[in-house]
């Protein structure tokens, strides 16, 4: 805020942007993305965890009948679930990264203005 900006300018500003279409669309798109993303992580989990509960034979199968092989599906299926959820995180911080900061940027420059 300069020296010739008044505190009620700068709420004034403030609360422009809030009301603005361009912020009101930021808003959604960072709504839907986050919660896109979280039902893929609920699915993911949950559907890993109800698979275990109602399916053990399934999960138990081994992959190998070498003799000394401890690997199983539910095991794989485990890996696999946590590797989802790191995707899952990469894929929101490159949004994030290339998306969201520079409108939010963007959006900051036009409120000091």
């Amino acid at each position: 805020m300069s020296a010739t900006t008044r505190p009620a300018d700068a709420s004034k500003n403030a609360t422009e942007l809030i009301e603005s279409p361009a912020f009101r669309a930021l808003v959604k798109i960072r709504w839907s993305v986050s919660l896109t993303l979280l039902a893929l992580l609920f699915v993911g989990y949950y559907g890993f965890i109800m698979l275990v509960a109602t399916s053990p034979a399934i999960v138990a199968r081994r992959l190998s009948e070498a003799p000394g092989a401890i690997a199983n599906l539910g095991l794989v299926l485990g890996i696999g679930t946590l590797v989802f959820a790191w995707i899952l995180t990469a894929v929101y911080v490159v949004w994030a990264n290339r998306v969201h900061d520079p409108e939010v940027e963007r959006l900051k420059r036009q409120l000091r203005r």
